[in-house]
């Protein structure tokens, strides 16, 4: 098994395609300066939005709408209830907002992409997580779809879920090069079954995505998307 069994390259969004993170850290730091009366303690806000994301992850899943959620209940939380409605009003505003957060191409990424469009030697995929309409709206948003001949999107990237991918494509696991940010949700699931990975870490992560990092003879990491060409 090697890189030349590869025929189907499959790319995470968020972070990978273009930057999502750094919109939610923003918010919630947003949050943090509107719990100011309540609540002094910047990193006390943030450590109990993490818990109740981590508490509401099986109800909500993935997403903006899921997080915005999130926020309304660590500032109703956080003050006892005496948040007035404006405020809440705000956060809903907030949330909206990062529903529209332009999903600009990260650098090269477009470029990186039409290139191996062009070569047509690779079936590109989009397989990513979250809320189906605010992932597709991105993505038609990204400019980026005409490149990619197939786009799934999943409540979780587990082992399971790649497998599924891989069957609905008609491939085999080790036919198939992931390439995305998480090592917990993208590379770490398709190494497991087989899949070879690239691995373009980002410069924010959301705490629910930190996980421990470990070598392996079917994964590249690299620091630039360009740099995906001298993978494969």
């Amino acid at each position: 098994m090697t890189k030349t069994d590869i025929t189907t390259i499959i790319f995470d969004a968020d972070d990978t395609l273009w930057d999502c993170q750094t919109w939610f850290d923003r918010a919630e730091e947003q949050l943090a300066d509107m719990l100011k009366p309540w609540v002094s303690d910047r990193q006390c806000v943030a450590d109990s939005l993490f818990a109740i994301e981590r508490a509401n992850m099986p109800l909500f899943g993935y997403g903006t709408k899921a997080f915005t959620l999130s926020l309304l209940e660590n500032a109703i939380k956080l003050t006892d209830g005496r948040i007035g409605a404006d405020v809440l009003l705000q956060i809903i505003e907030m949330g909206k907002r990062l529903l529209r957060f332009p999903a600009t191409p990260l650098p090269e990424v477009e470029s990186t992409l039409r290139q191996l469009h062009e070569a047509g030697r690779y079936r590109l995929v989009v397989f990513t997580k979250g809320e189906l309409m605010g992932q597709e709206d991105k993505l038609s948003r990204s400019g980026l779809l005409p490149y990619f001949s197939h786009v799934e999107i999943v409540s979780d990237k587990t082992e399971t879920a790649y497998r599924t991918l891989c069957d609905t494509l008609g491939v085999d696991p080790h036919e198939t090069l992931m390439v995305g940010n998480s090592f917990r949700s993208d590379i770490a699931p398709a190494l497991a079954v087989g899949a070879w990975a690239v691995h373009i870490p980002f410069h924010a992560v959301w705490a629910l995505e930190k996980s421990q990092e470990f070598p392996h003879e079917r994964l590249t990491k690299i620091e630039h998307f360009s740099q995906l060409m001298d993978c494969l």
